[in-house]
């Protein structure tokens, strides 16, 4: 009988042991913690940057480029017509060879002589009159073709978009920072923030990618154009922070 009390006795002091250690909260002073935190901000685009082009193919190789010539300045001249703010660059004269599909090859190393010869040319048009864009592209269309169109920030937007995205991701990190001490039963008064690293993921800002370079046979053309009808979208911009929290 002494025996059995014995084991129960036993048995309730490490019960009771057991007890205060499961109530024993976990030291946290001095513990370091990894806080991950996000922003995200979004900003109705504002800026359209437009790809023209010109392509004419002749036997006559001064032909062929008098004509890509002449057809790019009638659309600077109508791009600056309809939107005279706008910024115009051009991009990619190229002139080369063409020759026949089904050609034998020549006996001797004689040199193989071209059928004609593709001439062609880029315009870049970026501007911030979206509301004009439609009846300008109409216009232009007459002479130059559509090569591509993005839709985007300006600069100035693209700053203060940039503040905002900041203030936005910051304010997730003191946030989490808060919950995360709480959880560890600390006052979130004690945690110290040691390390911000913005962009701690290397998730930096991809750059636009570039309109696809297209070849299209082009045939004079200068019946009127229906106005396009276009929807700029908007831009949302994330940033990602990692920081260090202390807690005292």
């Amino acid at each position: 009988m002494s025996r059995i009390k014995s084991v129960l006795m036993a048995l309730s002091c490490f019960a009771v042991s057991a007890v205060a250690v499961a109530q024993t909260p976990v030291q946290t002073s001095g513990t370091l913690v990894i806080v991950p935190a996000f922003g995200e901000v979004k900003m109705a685009n504002d800026e359209a940057t437009l790809t023209l082009m010109i392509e004419e193919q002749d036997k006559d190789k001064a032909a062929a480029a008098s004509r890509v010539n002449q057809k790019m300045k009638q659309g600077m001249e109508i791009v600056r017509k309809e939107d005279s703010k706008a910024v115009l660059t051009t991009r990619g004269y190229y002139t080369y060879a063409v020759y026949p599909e089904a050609q034998p090859r020549p006996a001797t190393n004689k040199v193989r002589e071209p059928s004609g010869w593709r001439v062609g040319q880029y315009l870049e048009v970026k501007t911030s009159n979206l509301t004009g864009l439609p009846k300008m592209v109409a216009s232009t269309q007459r002479v130059l073709a559509v090569n591509g169109l993005q839709f985007g920030l300006d600069d100035a937007t693209a700053k203060k978009l940039d503040a905002q995205l900041i203030d936005a991701t910051y304010k997730n990190l003191t946030e989490r920072t808060a919950s995360i001490a709480r959880a560890m039963g600390r006052n979130p008064a004690d945690a110290m923030l040691d390390t911000v690293d913005f962009e701690g993921s290397g998730n930096y800002a991809q750059e636009a990618a570039a309109p696809k370079m297209m070849r299209a046979a082009m045939a004079a053309d200068t019946a009127s154009v229906e106005e396009p009808s276009f929807e700029p979208g908007e831009t949302t911009l994330t940033m990602r922070v990692v920081g260090k929290v202390k807690f005292r």
